[in-house]
């Protein structure tokens, strides 16, 4: 089955004045839906992979022909950190975590500021485009704060996603400019924690 475009879960103006909704609207139905189209149209020429969905395509790339490898990495990870990126915002969002993720925030970070200020400053330092994430990682069993270049999934490196910010410009720029710094600070008032939440007691579970 062709990947699809999710639908997005809020109303463009719902992370307003965080996220503007113009930037909204072409973030997730121009840039989110060009990933997608051209994802498919890389598959076309592997069918072997092209029925896997979108996790296990990440997961196993290795299994994708040489020729169409970067364009899957590029636009397989671009729709998938997409879908991630709005599931893991909404309206009324922000505060801190409760529960089990602000736990293992704490075991892994230290607290909730040193948390913050870590995933902010990946993102700030991220040359070019790319993403800041926070990941579980199975072989430890801890949460743990890398970046990663233009769309490259941390599903590649066997690390599962819990929360992602997008710093490519285009997130960005009609509302903060070249102030990056200022779009992460903002940002964290978009957060879902029960979404984050879930999606690490899914990673927990191996699932």
């Amino acid at each position: 089955m062709p990947h699809t475009l999710p639908t997005l879960p809020y109303a463009f103006d719902a992370l307003e004045p965080h996220i503007d909704a113009k930037t909204m609207e072409i973030h997730s139905q121009k840039h989110h839906k060009a990933y997608v189209d051209n994802l498919n149209k890389a598959l076309e020429s592997a069918p072997d992979v092209a029925n896997l969905d979108i996790a296990t395509l990440l997961r196993e790339i290795n299994k994708v022909p040489a020729g169409v490898k970067q364009a899957v990495i590029n636009n397989g990870g671009g729709h998938h950190n997409h879908a991630l990126f709005w599931e893991i915002m909404g309206p009324n969002g922000g505060g801190e975590p409760t529960g089990a993720v602000a736990d293992a925030i704490k075991e892994a970070f230290g607290d909730f500021a040193k948390f913050k200020d870590t995933v902010k400053n990946n993102g700030v330092t991220q040359f070019g485009s790319g993403w800041s994430w926070v990941v579980y990682n199975p072989a430890s069993g801890k949460l743990e704060a890398v970046k990663k270049p233009n769309q490259d999934s941390p599903l590649m490196d066997g690390l599962v996603p819990v929360l992602g910010v997008d710093v490519w410009e285009h997130a960005y720029y009609l509302k903060y400019q070249n102030l990056r710094a200022s779009y992460l600070d903002a940002w964290w008032n978009t957060v879902n924690w029960k979404a984050v939440e879930a999606k690490y007691a899914a990673a927990k579970a191996g699932k």
